[in-house]
């Protein structure tokens, strides 16, 4: 392989996508003994001028990832100069962005750790959903950004799923006569908590055609106008209690009622 001991890693940011690439490519030299060195956040040439020294003394060589083309230039320049090896890993394949799609890059660095970190909080607010759907667990309601309340079939998972693609956490609870309400709902923020009311008359139609779906009878009590009145008022004596703000979904699909949530969320957090 030659005598190279070192690559030395050169980021703007922390340099993990420089260091990715780099073994990527020297695992195609059956993992030959090759030491990485990060050198990360690279800001000015003072920067520059060090690593490319350092890089010379080892007989080693650089491979970089900088945004900002001003600095790209210069590792190229002193590089050169110096007679050292530089690897440009991103810059070519921006210029060739540039030229198809005729916009000027951001040259912001770090910009894919961020878009990494979005992604994983999306990841975590959706595991979260799942795991605090349907008061599976009370706790929840402490650790959640947002509660919903509401009776059943008012469309509470749909939601809370909608919402957790946005970054946010969502527990929902299910309002039922027969059942004392979790306390922690007492103890958090009303405005965290969002109660979900529906006409007893659509949900009448969406309960039976729920129980039909399911190959069950439709004259169940679960379906009857007369238990879907009662529930209402009791889901009405909870959020009244609460003190949270209540939003009718009755004509209103899941998309819109989450643009709702988000926007009394939001108007909570800015208060904060």
């Amino acid at each position: 392989m030659g005598n190279l001991p070192i690559i030395y890693v050169v980021s703007d940011s922390v340099g993990e996508t420089a260091e990715l690439v780099t073994k990527a490519a020297i695992s195609q030299f059956n993992g030959s003994d090759i030491t990485i060195k990060r050198f990360p956040f690279v800001e000015d040439q003072s920067n520059i001028h060090e690593v490319v020294t350092l890089a010379k003394m080892d007989q080693g060589m650089i491979a970089y990832t900088l945004v900002k083309p001003e600095m790209r230039k210069y590792m190229n320049e002193v590089a050169l100069e110096e007679g050292v090896y530089a690897c440009d890993i991103i810059g070519p394949l921006m210029d060739q962005f540039q030229l198809l799609c005729g916009k000027t890059p951001l040259y912001e660095p770090g910009l894919v750790r961020r878009l990494d970190e979005d992604y994983f909080k999306k990841v975590e607010a959706i595991e979260f959903a799942v795991k605090y759907d349907d008061g599976r667990d009370a706790r929840g309601i402490l650790k959640a950004d947002i509660i919903l309340l509401g009776v059943s079939r008012t469309s509470k998972t749909p939601l809370s799923q909608f919402l957790a693609h946005k970054r946010l956490k969502v527990a929902n609870v299910p309002i039922v006569p027969e059942v004392d309400p979790p306390e922690e709902l007492f103890y958090v923020n009303p405005n965290k908590c969002v109660g979900l009311q529906i006409s007893p008359e659509k949900l009448n139609n969406i309960r039976r055609e729920r129980l039909l779906a399911l190959g069950l009878n439709d004259n169940a009590s679960y379906a009857k106008i007369d238990r879907i009145k009662e529930e209402m008022q009791y889901f009405n004596k909870i959020v009244t209690k609460i003190g949270c703000p209540v939003i009718d979904v009755t004509n209103k699909a899941v998309e819109e009622t989450a643009n709702v949530i988000v926007g009394l969320y939001q108007k909570y957090k800015s208060k904060v």
